[in-house]
């Protein structure tokens, strides 16, 4: 398995500078390529490959020789980008979903560079990381890498912050079994309601920063583009938001820990959240909540810690009576579950859990 590391860097002055220009010159590599790769196909109805792009290479530092200052191996990183653009776009267009056709990159649209085989390493004392054509940026080691990186990608933040991210092969530790199974039920109210009643808070991250955001965003519309002074207030903006995305994942990893080092089995509902936030009236606080986020740190650690991840259909859960399974219409504004049929009077949330957690066991036992 592989798995992510990200570390903070600090680079000088003039590192920045280099690492600054290393992104301005992966944004117009980005460009000249699929400038030639949609020529190609409206003229001749040519396509052009990863492979092909890297051809292109040669000449085109010979075109643009400020290229020659950026690792052979980054260059290549963003042909194989495009190529992975490309990609998704036909698979969309094949799916009878909406295309996204690559799009030419303005400015500080490309915030990140990869490494992917060679061109970096980490010094003996870890207290410095070599970036070919940078020099040695510090870097906080604040916990061991446990195998040599496979890649390394180095990303620029809004707020003016460099990381460096390690791409590392890891072998799966299973946990000990606890004989414990769980059905999960998320939703506005609680965030998250367990089949055995518990409930967790929904925190309500960016309602709770959504004054201070209106504030520093008025401010930042009284300022004159183009000038120092709206760059600061842009930067302040961003401070906001890369503060509700850290306590948004922050929340979401250690709920998923807890929940993966507890239960054997989590069952939980495959919601079509794309549909869902077309409901004006609910789609902030549904984004808000970012259930999927939560979903998918639960589905990569149970992997890890040899634990099963189960997504069930959410047809009817809500509905569906955990005891008779009669079938009892409610509306959102009915949270307490009555069927007239067995008299059972329970928590809309926490019956649907149970039915989750019904579904999940029987897809198991049936696979």
């Amino acid at each position: 398995m592989n798995r992510t590391y990200r570390y903070r860097i600090y680079p000088t002055s003039s590192q920045a500078w280099k690492l600054n220009r290393t992104l301005q010159e992966c944004k117009w590599l980005w460009n000249a390529l699929l400038e030639y790769r949609r020529t190609a196909w409206e003229e001749r109805q040519e396509a052009v490959s990863w492979y092909d792009c890297n051809g292109l290479l040669p000449g085109l530092k010979e075109e643009r020789p400020s290229l020659c200052g950026v690792h052979s191996q980054v260059l290549q990183d963003v042909g194989r980008r495009l190529d992975k653009a490309f990609k998704a776009f036909f698979r969309r267009v094949k799916a009878g979903e909406k295309p996204g056709y690559p799009r030419f990159k303005g400015s500080n649209r490309l915030k990140s560079f990869c490494y992917s085989q060679s061109g970096y390493g980490l010094t003996k004392d870890g207290q410095k990381l070599y970036l070919s054509k940078i020099g040695d940026v510090k870097i906080v080691l604040h916990r061991p890498l446990p195998s040599e990186p496979k890649r390394c990608i180095v990303k620029w933040t809004a707020t003016g912050k460099w990381y460096a991210s390690f791409v590392v092969e890891i072998d799966p530790e299973p946990l000990p079994p606890t004989g414990k199974t769980v059905g999960l039920d998320v939703g506005l109210t609680s965030f998250v309601t367990f089949s055995d009643g518990t409930k967790v808070d929904n925190p309500r991250f960016f309602r709770r920063e959504e004054k201070t955001l209106a504030k520093v965003q008025r401010q930042m519309s009284k300022t004159k583009k183009g000038t120092s002074e709206r760059t600061k207030c842009r930067k302040i903006v961003s401070r906001v938001h890369e503060r509700i995305v850290n306590r948004r994942n922050d929340f979401s990893h250690k709920l998923s820990r807890r929940l993966v080092n507890e239960y054997d089995v989590i069952a939980f509902e495959d919601l079509n959240i794309k549909g869902m936030v077309r409901n004006h009236c609910l789609a902030k606080s549904i984004s808000d909540a970012a259930w999927n986020q939560l979903l998918q740190c639960i589905t990569a650690k149970a992997a890890e810690a040899g634990r099963v991840a189960v997504a069930v259909n959410p047809r009817n859960t809500s509905k569906a009576c955990s005891r008779c399974g009669a079938l009892v219409e409610k509306t959102l504004s009915d949270r307490v579950h009555e069927c007239p049929h067995c008299g059972l009077v329970l928590d809309r949330d926490h019956n649907a859990a149970i039915n989750i957690l019904r579904l999940g066991l029987q897809s198991l036992a049936s696979a």
